[in-house]
């Protein structure tokens, strides 16, 4: 099985690479269309910022590939954010494979930090990627700006408000939580994800 990481200039590719040859898979990772298109399974990670990364995107072309695959896709994090039609941080357009807005959090009160981080509760699991995973299992967040809950979620959080913790439509599965940092969980999603 051929599994891509797509590079472009987002961190955290590392530790998404560390886990899946923890499970025996040696991802590539690549900026190539030809690399990607020919894939079988696609995992579009990051940790950045929304409208530098589309930029770059749009530089090196990988915006039309990316909404072109017909793979399994996985993104996680900004690759989640970036899957979405346009984003408040930088005021960007961005992919648009789910029709919603990625928009921050506003804390209520001067308990709620920004960003998000640390473990969270997932819950209203459904779908292929969370085969296994019992109802109120812990994930791993560090985010500002959130997708609101909509016809796409599969996995629901709450911090300041309930928002989309994992989206899917068709062959696009995605994460705002690190896969790759929640434990048995992560691992466990990123199995049900190579299995599709």
């Amino acid at each position: 099985m051929k599994v891509s990481i797509i590079k472009y200039n987002a961190g955290n590719v590392y530790s998404v690479e560390c886990a899946l040859r923890r499970l025996g898979v040696t991802p590539v990772v690549s900026d190539s269309p030809d690399v990607l298109s020919q894939s079988d399974k696609v995992l579009f990670p990051g940790v950045g910022e929304a409208s530098s990364a589309m930029k770059y995107l749009q530089e090196h072309g990988l915006d039309r590939v990316i909404v072109n695959l017909t793979q399994p896709v996985l993104a996680i994090c900004i690759g989640l954010q970036l899957l979405c039609k346009h984003s408040e941080e930088g005021d960007v357009d961005t992919l648009g494979i789910f029709d919603t807005v990625v928009r921050r959090f506003v804390p209520e009160d001067t308990e709620q930090k920004i960003p998000h981080m640390g473990w969270n509760v997932l819950t209203r699991l459904k779908g292929p990627l969370f085969t296994g995973i019992p109802e109120g299992s812990y994930a791993y967040f560090v985010h500002s700006y959130y997708a609101p809950v909509s016809e796409f979620f599969v996995a629901e959080c709450n911090y300041v408000i309930p928002f989309s913790a994992a989206l899917n439509k068709g062959n696009f599965y995605a994460t705002q939580f690190h896969v790759e940092k929640s434990g048995t969980v992560g691992m466990r999603i990123l199995e049900n994800f190579l299995s599709l």
